[in-house]
């Protein structure tokens, strides 16, 4: 369980802070549910109490972690299929296990790809949406600004 005030990542959608714990009745029924604001857009996520095992909430990494997400992202480009349908689902399958290792090789192999040969649309915004869940972390992990953090990512990847 975890408290008011605590860093955690919510997969799919990135790293925040919860603000408030608060009983909300939704569809006729009551559950308990994790206020939590994101570093980014200024948004706000309710996430559901009693299935947080489920979603794979976990705490923001702590800055050993941070040295180890840096050093993937500063490693060699690893193999990946050829097929772009095999791979957008290889590198989804990645995302959708909020592994930051997983999430920081994946936005590693398409910085490095769209520099060799450009993405397609749905890589793109892949892309774009996977460095947004590591930025959020990035950011909360080092007490740093989103550019900050976005101008790290793009500076490590060889």
């Amino acid at each position: 369980m975890f408290d008011i005030g605590d860093k955690i990542v919510y997969p799919m959608h990135g790293a925040g802070i919860i603000i408030a714990i608060e009983e909300k009745e939704i569809l006729g029924k009551k559950r308990k549910y994790y206020i939590m604001k994101m570093p980014m857009g200024d948004m706000k996520v309710m996430v559901p109490i009693d299935n947080i095992e489920d979603i794979g909430i976990r705490e923001v990494i702590n800055h050993e972690e941070i040295e180890q997400v840096l050093a993937v992202l500063a490693d060699d480009k690893t193999k990946m299929p050829q097929n772009w349908n095999r791979r957008y689902r290889a590198n989804m399958d990645k995302i959708k296990s909020g592994d930051i290792y997983e999430i920081a090789g994946v936005v590693r192999n398409l910085i490095i790809r769209d520099r060799e040969k450009g993405l397609s649309t749905g890589e793109r915004k892949m892309l774009n949406n996977a460095k947004q869940m590591l930025v959020s972390e990035i950011v909360l992990a080092k007490n740093m600004e989103q550019v900050e953090a976005e101008d790290l990512i793009e500076n490590i990847v060889k």
